[in-house]
């Protein structure tokens, strides 16, 4: 009895201190910007570059805190050929920089926040509707795919298409 007694108290001690080291070691995410942590995944690669080229990366590695809805590069793909391109050009910097700020919501809003919103005043100025439709968060159209990525000026959401102003 002794013995299953400190085998279970044994049991315990391990996942309590499996739970502070999980707290102490952080998110992962944690401990860089929205901007590195899209600059950490390859599939934000287009939007990395179109927020370079927009000239918003520092703004957006700044303190925040900042709500992302993160364009795959495949969401970006399901653009008309060539509209990736054309926006890229310095140009054309001024509606590059109205679309992605289009994408940006000022604080932090996480997902369990989302859901209970019908619309986001975005940076640009404009509101993006949202709903919920069969379980599932949209923002002008666009599937919310992954939520809560943390990141120490704010979060990012996944989303599977551009959303336009």
């Amino acid at each position: 009895m002794r013995f299953r007694t400190f085998g279970m108290a044994f049991a315990a001690f391990a996942v309590v201190a499996g739970l502070a080291r999980i707290g102490v070691a952080g998110c992962g995410t944690c401990d860089k910007s929205v901007v590195e942590n899209a600059a950490a995944d390859a599939s934000f690669s287009t939007l990395v570059a179109a927020v370079k080229a927009a000239g918003l990366a520092e703004a957006l590695s700044g303190p925040g805190p900042f709500t992302v809805f993160a364009p795959t590069n495949e969401a970006f793909a399901k653009l008309p050929p060539g509209t990736v391109e054309d926006l890229l050009k310095p140009e054309n910097k001024d509606k590059l920089v109205a679309i992605l700020t289009y994408h940006v919501v000022p604080g932090t809003v996480k997902a369990k926040d989302v859901v209970g919103l019908s619309e986001a005043k975005t940076v640009n100025g404009k509101a993006a509707k949202i709903a919920v439709k069969d379980g599932t968060v949209m923002i002008d159209g666009a599937k919310v795919v992954k939520t809560d990525i943390t990141s120490k000026n704010g979060v990012i959401h996944v989303i599977d298409a551009v959303i336009l102003p």
